[in-house]
């Protein structure tokens, strides 16, 4: 295959947005059309707190249940603001939903679908499809830290994190075949999403820009 899937790095935050695939281990000539699944490699995952269990519309969320060889590791702990606390907690759920949709080979997975909307739906369903056109899916480890997350109005926050890609990695599924690719400087993602807080009191991710290699994200 001359084209291989990718891990999702960029929904712009202007009207037409653009979806880019970068490479996801990222070697320094991967640009355009090439992956990121998560490699097997799950030894620093650690379980992510789920969304407030004291929030009414808890009941609302969809259950994400992954498979074993993929781990998540959130390093932002609790602010002590509700509200922010609540955008922390949806975006982890939101980042594993569109990994089940990948799993599932979805792109219209309900999961994901409950925490994305607009621009940021459209083009996490093509980020989805095309993992599903190529058959494979993401496997491995994924870490998250330096979160800021800001609560701009009561129903409109924006969140900015690091995305550790180290160890994460494609997998085609016929045959079964990890495309590991070596750790540089594009390994490690820069994230600003702006959400907003539906009438469910779910915030939903709206719109979503990144930046591979980062220098704020390095290690």
């Amino acid at each position: 295959m001359t084209r291989r899937p990718v891990r999702l790095t960029a929904l712009t935050l202007t009207a037409a947005v653009a979806l880019t695939l970068s490479a996801c281990g990222g070697d320094d000539n991967s640009s355009e059309g090439k992956d990121k699944i998560a490699g097997a490699n799950t030894g620093d995952s650690s379980p992510s707190p789920s969304p407030a269990t004291s929030d009414p519309a808890a009941a609302t969320r969809p259950k994400i249940d992954l498979p074993s060889d993929l781990s998540y590791k959130f390093e932002w702990p609790k602010t002590g603001d509700k509200d922010k606390d609540a955008v922390l907690a949806d975006s982890e759920q939101s980042i594993k939903a569109v990994d089940l949709a990948i799993v599932n080979q979805d792109a219209l997975d309900k999961a994901y679908l409950t925490y994305y909307e607009g621009e940021a739906a459209a083009s996490t369903q093509e980020f989805i499809q095309a993992y599903v056109d190529e058959n494979a899916r993401v496997t491995g480890s994924y870490r998250y830290y330096d979160a800021v997350a800001q609560v701009r109005t009561k129903d409109t926050a924006s969140l900015v994190y690091c995305e550790d890609q180290s160890r994460a990695y494609d997998m085609y599924l016929k045959p079964q075949k990890v495309n590991k690719t070596p750790v540089t400087k594009n390994s490690y993602v820069l994230y600003n999403t702006q959400l907003a807080r539906t009438d469910k009191g779910i915030w939903v991710v709206q719109k979503m820009l990144s930046q591979r290699g980062s220098t704020k994200c390095q290690p």
